[in-house]
């Protein structure tokens, strides 16, 4: 198999933003590292800031990653568990959103929750991230926003609510079963798109069974789920950077058997054919 980029979800991917291209024309995305105390529970931390033409606006669409993220907005501060379908969201005039994406996993330990979670859940930032969050959203907007644009100060004014409650409702299981899943996960990407359920529990040295059992529980979705949406996401992103790409070579380099399947799995992800969605990353490469 031939790659082009690093599979590895680093702050540097652009995996699941739908058509990256048109995104960077219209918003700025900085993904930042989080502090060592909470690089157990938090994947990084991402700010997007934007200014766009008066009266104008721009919509987003994201293929979800099965993970929950904490967003603060100007209206709302909030956990969004994974969503059950596409995410959207619609840019207008010139701001600012901070957010913080977590592990697969990591809502239940900081939210004390009993289970996974339903997916498309949203719980209010206050719930588990204590007394101060209107505060700590309005400092962090103030810096995030499009004309003072400093992510750094923006994360760092959340950093300690995130502190807090991992100090109040972390466990040694809890964090220890995210730690599971984070391993799967980083084995499912390091095996390639191709290997079955079965592969990826035998190189974890666990059974297929147990594996089932441990992203259900914390995931809330299964593992044949995550490795079938880590396809899509490898396809939407060749295709956006090599709109011409021969898709019945695509479909197999990225672990499908056919092309058939993986045109039906791809449009069922992110709402388009994957012919349709290169000639539109391809309209978006020529406008640059």
């Amino acid at each position: 198999m031939r790659h082009v980029f690093d599979p590895e979800m680093s702050p540097r991917s652009t995996l699941g933003l739908v058509d990256p291209e048109a995104a960077r024309q219209h918003f700025r995305l900085t993904r930042l590292a989080p502090a060592a105390d909470l690089a157990d529970l938090v994947e990084w931390h991402w700010v997007i800031t934007w200014d766009l033409l008066p009266g104008g606006s721009y919509t987003q669409v994201v293929v979800p990653h099965p993970c929950a993220n904490v967003v603060a907005e100007a209206d709302v501060f909030a956990a969004h568990a994974m969503p059950a379908g596409l995410f959207e969201r619609t840019l207008t005039g010139a701001g600012g959103v901070v957010g913080t994406k977590l592990r697969p996993g990591a809502l239940r330990v900081l939210a004390g929750l009993p289970g996974a979670g339903r997916r498309g859940e949203i719980i209010p930032a206050e719930r588990f991230l204590g007394e101060g969050v209107d505060v700590a959203r309005a400092s962090a907007l103030a810096v995030a926003g499009a004309l003072a644009g400093r992510p750094e100060s923006a994360v760092g004014h959340l950093t300690p609510l995130f502190q807090e409650a991992a100090r109040r409702n972390g466990t040694l299981a809890g964090v220890a079963a995210v730690a599971r899943v984070t391993e799967a996960f980083a084995v499912l990407r390091s095996l390639g798109p191709a290997e079955p359920v079965a592969g990826l529990a035998a190189a974890l040295g666990t059974t297929p069974r147990s594996l089932q059992r441990l992203f259900a529980d914390w995931v809330g979705v299964g593992p044949k789920w995550v490795l079938q949406r880590h396809r899509v996401h490898l396809a939407a992103e060749l295709l956006a950077r090599e709109p011409a790409r021969e898709l019945a070579e695509l479909a197999a380099e990225v672990g499908y058997y056919d092309q058939a399947h993986f045109s039906t799995d791809f449009a069922r992800a992110t709402g388009h054919t994957p012919a349709a969605y290169a000639r539109r990353c391809a309209g978006s490469l020529t406008t640059v």
